[in-house]
């Protein structure tokens, strides 16, 4: 039986590993093995953080939403709660930003919300 070298297939497969691992610090970008395990750390990192990103974002848009709320005098609880009886279909994301960019708008639908509830 003929020796099997892979030369072609491993080559590749190694210049794919330092072709992600380019810019690391040291023998992380230069070494097969070590670039190996920290573009594998990467890539689990990176798997995990692309949901734990939407958490965050959701939870910067509920703290923009509670100041804002809060600077027209209802509390965020109550200001969904009266934003969902009145029917008003705007997520977290459209209302953040309009918090921060609209704050006109964003205190006319404040000033929606406690007509429903009295």
């Amino acid at each position: 039986m003929p020796r099997v070298k892979r030369g072609f297939k491993a080559r590749r497969r190694r210049n794919k590993v330092l072709k992600m691992a380019k810019g690391y610090r040291g023998a992380r970008s230069r070494l097969f093995k070590t670039a190996t395990e920290a573009v594998d750390r990467a890539l689990k990192y990176a798997y995990r953080d692309r949901r734990v990103r939407k958490r965050e974002m959701r939870s910067l848009w509920i703290i923009r939403i509670s100041a804002a709320a809060k600077l027209n005098g209802v509390s965020y609880s109550r200001f969904i709660g009266g934003l969902k009886k009145a029917g008003v279909g705007l997520d977290r994301r459209v209302l953040s930003e309009m918090a921060i960019h609209d704050p006109d708008r964003f205190s006319h639908l404040v000033r929606i919300v406690p007509q429903l509830q009295g």
